[in-house]
Order: C-alpha cells, then sequence, then structure tokens
C-alpha cells in the first residue's frame, strides 16, 4: 500500500497508506499548515515495527482539495471517520499534532466507537478567546491577501525552537517548505474554523481509552503545563515531554518521540 487519493465527503483526500495490511492501523492527523509528510519520521518507524500507517493531507492543505471559506474541527474529524470508512478499518489508533491534536479531540467526541487509543501531541483542550477569535480571522484575512511566505518566516522559530532552527537546517528547511507550499485559502478555511473550536475538557475527561500526550519540553505555542492539565483530566494517560523540543518534537527530535510512540503502542498488545 502507499500512496493514493479518495472523494472523501465532497473532497479529493490525498493519503499514505503503508505498512502491512493487517498490521494494526494507527492514523497520525498533521497540524496547521503543514501536510502529512510532517509524519514521515513516525511513519518510517511505525511500518518497522509492523504498524499500518495511514496519513492524510487534511482538505485544504497538501495534495487534498481545498473548500474555502470556514472549515471546522468537526468537518476534519469526520472526514477522517469516512476515510477509515472507505479503508473498512472499524478502530484505529488516532493521533494529531496541535491542530491536529484538536481534531483527534474531535474525533473522539464525535465518533468514539473508532478510537483505539489516543496520541495527543503539543496541544490544547481549550476553547478560543474573544481575543484569539479575532487574531485567528485577522490572520485568515492576511493570508488571503499576503499569501504564506511571511506568516511562515515569522512562525518557524515558535515551529521549532530558534536553537533547532539554527542546529537542524534540513528540518527547518523542510518545516518551511511545507508552511510555504500550504494554499492560504485552505490554511485561512481552518483558522476561520478554529476560532469557532469548543472546549474539550469534559471531552478528555470521558476518555476510557488509553492515550499518550506528548511535549515538547520548550513549546511556546502549547507549553508542557497545558500537557500536564491534559495528563490531569485522561484517567489512562502517560505523559512525555520530549528535551531539546519544541512545538513539533516529532520532527526536531524524532528518535525521542518514535521511542516514546512505539512503547506506548506496544504495551496496548499487553
Amino acid at each position: 500500500m502507499s500512496s493514493r487519493s479518495l472523494n472523501v465527503r465532497d473532497v479529493t483526500m490525498r493519503y499514505d497508506d503503508l505498512g502491512p495490511a493487517d498490521g494494526p492501523p494507527v492514523v497520525l492527523v498533521h497540524g496547521h499548515p503543514f501536510d502529512r509528510t510532517l509524519w514521515a519520521p513516525q511513519v518510517e518507524a511505525l511500518v518497522g515495527a509492523g504498524y499500518r500507517a495511514i496519513v492524510p493531507d487534511l482538505r485544504g492543505y497538501g495534495a487534498s482539495g481545498v473548500t474555502p471559506g470556514t472549515v471546522l474541527l468537526a468537518d476534519f474529524a469526520d472526514d477522517i471517520a469516512a476515510l477509515l470508512d472507505q479503508l473498512a478499518l472499524e478502530r484505529a489508533v488516532v493521533g494529531g499534532v496541535s491542530m491536529g491534536g484538536q481534531i483527534t479531540m474531535e474525533i473522539q467526541l464525535r465518533h468514539p466507537s473508532r478510537v483505539r487509543a489516543l496520541v495527543l501531541s503539543d496541544t490544547s483542550f481549550a476553547a478560543e478567546t474573544d481575543e484569539g477569535r479575532r487574531a485567528r480571522d485577522a490572520m485568515a484575512d492576511r493570508l488571503l491577501a499576503e499569501g504564506m511566505d511571511g506568516y511562515a518566516a515569522e512562525v518557524i522559530d515558535r515551529m521549532l525552537t530558534p536553537y533547532n532552527v539554527a542546529e537542524l537546517p534540513e528540518v527547518a528547511a523542510r518545516v518551511m517548505a511545507m508552511m510555504c507550499a500550504t494554499d492560504p485559502r485552505g490554511a485561512a478555511a481552518a483558522l476561520r474554523g478554529r476560532a469557532q473550536r469548543p472546549d474539550h475538557r469534559a471531552t478528555l475527561a470521558a476518555v476510557r481509552v488509553p492515550t499518550l500526550i506528548v511535549v515538547g519540553e520548550d513549546d511556546t505555542f502549547t507549553p508542557v503545563a497545558t500537557a500536564r492539565e491534559m495528563h490531569a483530566l485522561i484517567p489512562r494517560s502517560t505523559l512525555t515531554v520530549i528535551p531539546r523540543a519544541g512545538h513539533l518534537p516529532g520532527a526536531e527530535r524524532p528518535a525521542a518521540f518514535n521511542a516514546a510512540l512505539l512503547d506506548f503502542l506496544a504495551a496496548l498488545d499487553r
């Protein structure tokens, strides 16, 4: 199995489906403004360990179709559930980073029977504030007017830590390229949708499946304190803090991230 596309809820979704067809399925959801290749180090590790790794480009991102206007986190969640339907998968481990983590929470809320276990990386459960809503709407307007390059240059030192931008130039270049290649219409639609995001405290408190929470120790977007709050909310959760990493520890410190992920997955079958 490899890269392919399907029509999912009125949009063409591009995704990778790698590893053994009968391997335990793991779905990983990228954040904003990235694409499925963000997970390349994790896909390699998962396939090597015998898992089936499914990584989609969200609508509006990567090679998937664009839906202008507003795309809610719930829309993305329903897309993932529909993809599972088309792949004839009843349940999967579902994980995401940043916005992808918020989409994962929506999947847990809206489609809990599809979730075998959760992986939440560098994400937040709180509803958007009034100030945050205004900022996201303004940024959506800006991206539509100016494109992605200026925004990407401004946020690269927060997506990765400044020291990792300097020490890991290939990783920084890969992250920059993903951000700059994103269709502004897709990015803007997701920003407007995230401006309306709900509070997921109750969702997390109701989780009864095993959950791995991962966070970079120097993440300034969603800091360790937020990860600790999620850990306290979810009864069967494990928290792993990745040293010398920021908002994208799977890219910045893939060996440490992959070790935590594979240890968590192995424990599911014990």
